[in-house]
């Protein structure tokens, strides 16, 4: 005869069981340590990088107070690291950086007599906006005539990247049913031949060659970012608005407009005819076009489940920028008081 303490125990226990596999499925499920496999709940057993990255002298990942700097970068999430204005460091060049996030994202006409008021004697300014959020920043700047924030610049890097894989360790901290998430999505990365979308915002694309740029183990397959698609492409009327606002400048600016993910991997003519205008504007670097010939000869140039430029591609980043810096500034004037 079944009674309501057996029902009750029979209830509790088939919860517990279930309960206790749910919790043993998210402990073994590996901690993510890509922002686009965190966000989409996908395990970096499958897209998570194994080739490790190369290692950065600490002494050239701190900043220079900003009335001691040679260079200012005003940057978004790709200058977070340090990692590729360590080769302006290591050249000599004092380096202050700062975000847009710092200061609401916006350019104000008064940027010159906002960075003197911060102290600023240098020669060269350096813009560096990733390709989807560019526009938005250029219109906000086009309707912004005063800069109310100060500037605000750290000395050490605001990201520190990993410089080695992950070992594996329990995951405490993740929900109960995130193992469980996690999984089932990674089955539907692997299993659906096309592109899926996880979260909204976070794409697994079949990527052409893809073992060949990746080291992930599911290497025929990457993770993008849904917002370079979804934010559009860059115009010729944007090179415009970046001529204007340089030619407003005291200070010699020059752009660095990182191609998006996608854009380097998939969709390889996104913002064509913006690329195209950049090139004869003597603005800055054609990222563009370096990006398309470097990320074919560099594995991981761009992390697999990261919508960033990998440690491997900063440097190579840095490299290009200290040539480009040296057309402005021949040798660092620090070194010439």
């Amino acid at each position: 005869m079944t009674t309501p303490a057996k029902v009750w125990l029979l209830t509790f226990f088939v919860g517990f069981a279930v309960i206790s596999a749910m919790l043993s499925v998210t402990l073994a499920t590996p901690i993510p340590y890509g922002d686009l496999s965190r966000i989409g709940r996908l395990s970096d057993h499958q897209f998570g990088w194994l080739a490790p990255p190369p290692k950065v002298d600490p002494e050239l990942l701190r900043g220079t107070p900003i009335d001691q700097a040679d260079i200012v970068v005003i940057g978004d999430s790709f200058s977070m690291t340090y990692r590729w204005q360590s080769a302006l460091v290591k050249a000599g060049y004092r380096v202050s950086t700062t975000y847009w996030l710092q200061f609401g994202e916006a350019l104000c006409g008064d940027m010159d007599d906002w960075l003197a008021k911060a102290g600023f004697r240098g020669k060269l300014v350096i813009v560096e906006s990733v390709e989807r959020l560019l526009n938005e920043r250029l219109r906000s700047s086009a309707q912004c005539p005063t800069m109310t924030r100060p500037y605000e610049a750290k000395l050490v890097p605001f990201s520190s990247p990993l410089e080695d894989l992950p070992a594996f360790a329990l995951n405490w901290n993740a929900q109960l049913t995130s193992g469980l998430t996690t999984y089932r999505n990674t089955q539907r990365a692997i299993k659906t031949p096309g592109d899926t979308v996880f979260n909204t915002e976070t794409m697994a694309r079949p990527v052409q060659d893809g073992c060949k740029f990746f080291s992930n183990r599911l290497c025929d397959k990457a993770l993008f970012l849904s917002e370079d698609i979804r934010n559009g492409e860059l115009t010729p009327a944007n090179v415009e608005a970046m001529k204007t606002f340089t030619a407003a400048r005291r200070t010699p600016l020059l752009w660095m407009v990182i191609p998006n993910k996608t854009t380097v991997y998939v969709d390889h003519d996104h913002s064509k005819d913006f690329v195209t205008a950049l090139r004869g504007s003597n603005l800055g670097p054609d990222l563009f076009g370096w990006a398309q010939t470097r990320h074919a000869l560099t594995r991981d140039f761009f992390f697999p489940n990261d919508t960033h430029l990998s440690m491997h591609g900063q440097l190579e980043l840095g490299e290009l920028m200290l040539n480009e810096v040296r057309k402005k500034l021949p040798e660092p004037p620090s070194r010439h008081p």
